[in-house]
């Protein structure tokens, strides 16, 4: 890596670098008033250590005489994106996590969460106050989404301009580290989704320090980050830096990279690779397992495969053919990419080879898609039955307690739960929460806000339905639909949270379940049943039957051991129709599953 940059600040003095490799000249401007010029190397760094600094002080950067902005590397905006940077100590005095040996991916149990809408106060020690429960529940890693510097105080983060400054609304820095430590305290492991394929529109400064962006490739979001072209090496030092802070100097347990396809980068050694590297041996520095985990809609293994095998060697990836696979058939919904699924052999697909598209003609792309992933374990895949985008993207951001039954929420959860991919809740799925997940900013620029609106009303124009507006992403109010109920008192809700608790006590407590490798798993299609298999070498079995049809079906059980039952979803303790008689112990004979329900069977009890 190149030269750090950013505010470093130690025994009254503070050590500023930047990097403009263009400009003839650099100050820095403490507090409006004192200003302090920066000396240039020889690749265009500007550096100098300023004595009499202290911990909140407010500096911004002076270009050529001309300009003053924010720093690029800045780790505190208490202004918002437009303002003075903040210098802050780095050091936490208040870490009490030695003991923490963090968490393997296999081992996870996810919970995706939104800091400005979980709780009431949208703040990291809202979240803290909420840890036993999440604890309760069965959950022993929580992701948050995007916390970098945005605009105003209402964003899902994807719209950041300060990588390194954490949400000085949500807490700052040192809210972070108390929350991450917290977590480690009640063994609960942190990842932090991050955004490294593209800045937000407003407050994005990086263009007057250098070439930060490049013509040769374009994404969704405009220019393409410079991971290739010319000067791209201070470009990927950048924002390797920022990866290795975030697990270094905040002890975070991993990372989740946000659209990874868009990372442009085709020269020898991919961004990716060289950040699995640095990690790696930030890994062995530290001796706990660090994680990396793209999101990616190529279905490319590439990603996570080793380097001998021509990949980046990032842990895991998201699966969205799961969601999808599954969604279209829970809900039947076939608009937009919904059409290539909604087919049983869809599911059983996903769940047995996880691509559905792995090599075979996409009819929604209009092409062959995807490659085989039958040579990774099921371990490095992250699956869910929903998450921010496949609410929040929808036009009402409505969620699966909305547009389907209670019968098919529990079988959903249990599809994800009981699979042998690392699952993955969205906040409040736990407990059906029916208040919606919308998209919200709160921009400053009313060119930009009208973009933003009239954008929101195109893009996702296949999920309209006639007589609904689309809410309007710059309103506060839509931003207070999303914050969650904590509706944990009526019958409905509660039962539903007793229900994932079971799934994930089974998921915790089965030996079967602890085991990834694709040859310890099975799955059989029936019509609408997918019965999974999952075993390990000591002989303990636990089966899974899924009905997903809105008809009664029967399974023949053959050559089986003793069985017990472990969970009936359509029990009527979990508020379902009712139990098909059966007996405890079903080591041969006829069984009889209720429509949308999921019955688990075990040769061992728990």
């Amino acid at each position: 890596m190149e030269k750090l940059v950013g505010a470093y600040y130690q025994a009254n003095s503070c050590n500023f670098s930047v990097w403009a490799p263009h400009r003839n000249q650099v100050n820095i401007i403490i507090n409006k008033a004192r200003k302090i010029a920066l000396a240039k190397d020889n690749k265009g760094y500007w550096e100098a250590n300023a004595p009499d600094v202290s911990p909140g002080d407010l500096y911004a950067i002076e270009l050529d005489g001309e300009i003053t902005r924010p720093d690029p590397a800045s780790i505190s905006q208490p202004k918002g994106v437009h303002g003075q940077s903040q210098v802050l100590d780095r050091q936490y005095s208040h870490w009490t996590d030695d003991e923490w040996n963090g968490l393997s991916m296999n081992e996870m149990i996810i919970y995706e969460l939104h800091v400005g809408t979980f709780t009431d106060v949208g703040t990291f020690e809202g979240i803290i106050d909420k840890l036993d429960y999440l604890l309760s529940l069965g959950i022993n890693t929580i992701e948050i989404m995007p916390v970098s510097q945005f605009p105003g105080t209402r964003n899902w983060g994807y719209d950041g301009v300060f990588p390194f400054a954490v949400q000085d609304s949500y807490g700052g820095m040192d809210g972070l580290k108390k929350l991450v430590n917290h977590c480690h305290q009640k063994g609960i492991a942190f990842l932090l989704d991050v955004v490294y394929n593209h800045m937000g529109p407003e407050g994005n400064y990086l263009s007057e320090y250098g070439p930060y962006f490049t013509d040769k490739y374009s994404t969704p979001w405009g220019k393409a980050i410079n991971f290739d072209d010319a000067y791209s090496d201070h470009i990927r030092s950048f924002f390797l830096q920022n990866a290795l802070m975030w697990l270094d100097n905040f002890h975070l347990d991993g990372l989740r990279l946000d659209a990874v396809h868009a990372i442009k980068d085709f020269g020898a050694k991919h961004f990716l690779q060289e950040l699995a590297d640095e990690v790696e041996a930030l890994e062995r520095r530290l001796q706990r397992p660090l994680t990396l985990i793209g999101e990616s809609d190529l279905n490319d293994p590439r990603y996570i495969n080793p380097s001998d095998k021509g990949g980046y060697k990032l842990t895991g990836q998201w699966i969205d053919e799961f969601h999808h696979a599954l969604h279209a058939i829970a809900t039947t919904e076939r608009d937009g990419y919904y059409s290539d699924f909604g087919e049983m052999h869809h599911l059983h697909k996903a769940f047995e080879k996880t691509f559905v598209y792995d090599g075979i003609y996409s009819p929604h792309r209009k092409k062959t898609f995807g490659s085989s992933a039958e040579e990774n374990p099921f371990h490095q895949f992250v699956v869910f039955s929903q998450n921010h985008d496949q609410i929040g993207n929808r036009m009402m951001g409505d969620r699966l307690s909305q547009l389907v039954s209670y019968e098919t929420l529990k079988l959903s959860a249990a599809a994800v739960l009981l699979s042998p991919y690392v699952p993955m809740l969205y906040m409040g799925e736990e407990y059906a929460e029916e208040k919606p997940f919308q998209y919200f900013v709160s921009h400053t620029d009313p060119e930009l806000v009208e973009a933003v609106r009239k954008g929101r009303k195109s893009e996702f124009a296949y999920f309209q339905k006639e007589g609904l507006e689309t809410p309007d992403p710059q309103s506060e109010q839509t931003f207070k639909n999303s914050t969650l109920s904590w509706n944990l008192e009526g019958e409905k809700h509660k039962m539903m949270l007793q229900f994932y608790q079971k799934l994930i006590g089974i998921r915790k407590q089965h030996p079967a379940m602890h085991v990834t490798e694709r040859d310890f798993c099975d799955f059989i299609l029936q019509d609408k049943l997918i019965i999974m298999h999952r075993r390990d070498d000591e002989g303990h079995l636990l089966i899974a039957l899924m009905n997903f049809g809105s008809q009664e079906t029967k399974y023949q059980l053959k050559n089986q051991p003793e069985l017990y039952k472990l969970l009936d979803s359509s029990a009527s303790k979990w508020l379902g129709p009712g139990e098909k008689p059966s007996s405890k112990k079903e080591g041969e004979g006829q069984l009889i599953l209720n429509p949308n329900s999921v019955l688990v069977l075990s040769n061992i009890t728990l």
